[in-house]
């Protein structure tokens, strides 16, 4: 397969960078080949972006709702006409399984621009009357030139996850895709142009961390930035923004309780945790990493969960039946299996996988690895308290609910957890003492975009969705009016 090289995206056109001839090699994960080359951008790059994006926050800042609105509409309706297209992108770009790209990734990328354009329409605001004194209502105004940086776990999705309600809300926007996965970011581009959006409104520069993401982190021009990705760097962003006093959204690692009591309906408890798991090989903030199970259940899920884990299909993103995927790049894939060796260093078993899994033919030099479980572990063991991003979970017996609070809470990270109880007056004090944005009750990964999204403590910081986006994207200001 040929390589496609990437160009920037600034002021409505695609460009080169002006760090001319330099690109970074981006792999497909599946094979282990390079198939897109990226622009190794530079600080001149992000300048001539969010330059680009200040001339544009002039006269789209003034949009009324409804037009701006027509333009989200706009592109969803093209990004939906080339689903596919996008899906197979993505597929090859992150190593992902095409049914998840085509049901979650494109599908709720789609969903996401709908979404932000009905609800900039019916946003509501407050008014306050004193009687014969006063009345004050709130006026809300954008904020400028947003920094949007998207990580390689669920490229498009999240990416578009931040540009719908920034753009909807009347800001512009630059964009640092991840480095690994910019391919669909490029592509949605070409979505922009035809959908008619103003020149400027988006600008799409690609390229490292180290160089483009910190030139727009530390941009002065750059008010606000909304970051998904690992703690370590949400940590570097928080520092680097000081200066310029800046508004920060940042979503970042979790390491989430799957919390399993023996009066749950076992088998729908046992196929959701192989789906929160395994799904996306393992590759979602919100997967269920670590499993704790009432010790009366403990050995009955294990004689059932296990087999199950083992006979997952991995192989062939591009194949219907594969259900794990390949890891999306090599020195992830080297992380993952550091840390099963370092479950066998710490004394934990492994009950299944534990391996690279090889493939045959072109997909020999991939990155897979097997679906791995891993019991005999202390909860508070590193491969159980450290975020490992990959197919791989541990199993914990519990005794009573109050262990099982305390196994949850013990962990640096705070984004989510899953309860598992038929007695409702159970479940709702476990969901209610757990220390995470987001508790899903026997079931999981079911989004309500009306609802706040973000975590606690090493997850992260600020929320997202539907108001709370337009709060982060948005000022708001107290007008008083005397004598009403």
């Amino acid at each position: 397969m040929s390589v496609t090289v990437l160009q920037n995206f600034i002021d409505g056109e695609f460009v080169n960078s002006v760090n001319t001839g330099q690109y970074i090699d981006s792999h497909n994960p599946a094979t282990g080949k390079v198939h897109v080359k990226i622009p190794d951008s530079t600080k001149a790059d992000v300048n001539n972006a969010v330059e680009a994006a200040q001339a544009a926050f002039k006269t789209w800042s003034k949009l009324p709702r409804t037009r701006r609105s027509n333009f989200l509409y706009r592109i969803a309706d093209i990004l939906e006409s080339r689903l596919k297209e996008f899906a197979e992108a993505e597929v090859r770009d992150q190593g992902k399984t095409i049914t998840f790209a085509t049901n979650v990734d494109i599908n709720r990328s789609v969903y996401n621009f709908r979404y932000f354009a009905g609800h900039v329409l019916h946003a509501e605001e407050k008014v306050g009357q004193l009687d014969g004194v006063a009345m004050s209502y709130v006026q809300r105004w954008p904020v400028g030139v947003a920094g949007l940086i998207s990580p390689w776990n669920l490229p498009l999705y999240l990416l578009t996850w931040k540009i719908a309600p920034c753009i909807a809300s009347g800001n512009t926007c630059v964009c640092k895709p991840s480095e690994f996965t910019s391919l669909t970011a490029y592509m949605l581009c070409s979505v922009f142009k035809e959908a008619g959006l103003p020149n400027g409104v988006v600008n799409m520069v690609f390229g490292s961390g180290q160089s483009a993401g910190e030139a727009l982190v530390t941009h002065p021009n750059v008010p606000l930035i909304s970051f998904t990705g690992g703690t370590v760097t949400g940590k570097h962003i928080m520092a680097s923004s000081v200066k310029h006093m800046k508004k920060l959204s940042l979503e970042l690692g979790g390491k989430n309780a799957n919390i399993i009591f023996d009066d749950c309906n076992f088998e729908q408890a046992v196929e959701t945790s192989i789906r929160s798991s395994f799904w996306n090989q393992g590759e979602i903030c919100l997967c269920g990493s670590r499993i704790f199970v009432q010790e009366t259940i403990y050995q009955k899920f294990l004689d059932a969960f296990i087999p199950k884990a083992r006979d997952l299909v991995v192989g062939d993103p591009n194949d219907s039946k594969t259900f794990v995927g390949a890891l999306n790049n090599l020195k992830h894939m080297e992380k993952v299996l550091m840390y099963i060796d370092l479950a066998r260093q710490e004394g934990g078993v492994i009950e299944c996988g534990g391996s690279r899994k090889i493939l045959q033919g072109e997909l020999s030099e991939g990155y897979f690895v097997e679906p791995t479980v891993i019991t005999g572990l202390p909860p508070t063991s590193r491969v159980a308290q450290e975020e490992i991003f990959g197919p791989v979970v541990t199993v914990h017996p519990f005794t009573d609910e109050q262990q099982a609070i305390d196994y949850a809470n013990d962990s640096p990270y705070g984004l989510s957890c899953s309860v598992w109880s038929e007695n409702d007056r159970r479940a709702r004090r476990v969901s209610e003492s757990i220390q995470v944005g987001t508790v899903w009750v026997n079931c999981w990964l079911i989004r309500d975009l009306r609802m706040p999204f973000g975590g606690t403590k090493a997850s992260g910081l600020g929320r997202e969705g539907a108001d709370y986006s337009m709060d982060f994207f948005t000022e708001l200001k107290t007008i008083c009016l005397a004598n009403f």
